[in-house]
């Protein structure tokens, strides 16, 4: 099965694609992790454009079977319209092309991986790396966290 995990934004979408081979015993493998970086200088609409093109590319070269997006955790800020707007966009486009979608709020992600919701960043990091078999952290932080939603999205099935 393979796994599309999201970090929502408006600047940086993070993503993480990784491959769980269920007759293995739920092996997981990265299979690519990065972000959808915007450009700062462009409108809120041609931003939104940029991210759904760059996800329609790794919809199509991945093919994933389901998609993890993580919950956005509402709080005061001047770029939360923006960010909403954002996963706005990134729903419509996985239901586009049919892909299933679940959605965990931080914490649950964090329980999922660690055992405890109020988990360290460090932490959750290290937790991908074992679950993942991977020597050195993905890079930048989104990606390593729509790696986690990815894995939660597989613990959770």
């Amino acid at each position: 099965m393979r796994i599309l995990g999201i970090d929502p934004g408006l600047a940086r979408v993070g993503y993480g694609v990784i491959e769980v081979e269920e007759q293995r015993g739920g092996a997981q493998h990265l299979l690519d992790c990065g972000i959808i970086r915007t450009e700062p200088g462009r409108s809120e609409g041609e931003r939104m454009v940029e991210i759904a093109r760059d996800l329609r590319v790794l919809i199509r070269t991945w093919k994933p079977q389901l998609a993890v997006v993580e919950k956005f955790f509402f709080y005061r800020s001047s770029t939360t319209i923006s960010v909403v707007q954002a996963r706005g966009v990134l729903m419509m486009t996985l239901a586009r092309f049919g892909v299933a979608v679940v959605e965990f709020p931080p914490m649950q992600i964090k329980q999922a991986l660690t055992g405890h919701g109020h988990a360290q960043k460090d932490e959750v990091l290290e937790a991908v790396m074992r679950e993942l078999n991977l020597d050195t952290p993905p890079r930048p932080d989104d990606a390593a966290d729509a790696l986690a939603a990815a894995l939660t999205g597989w613990f959770q099935r």
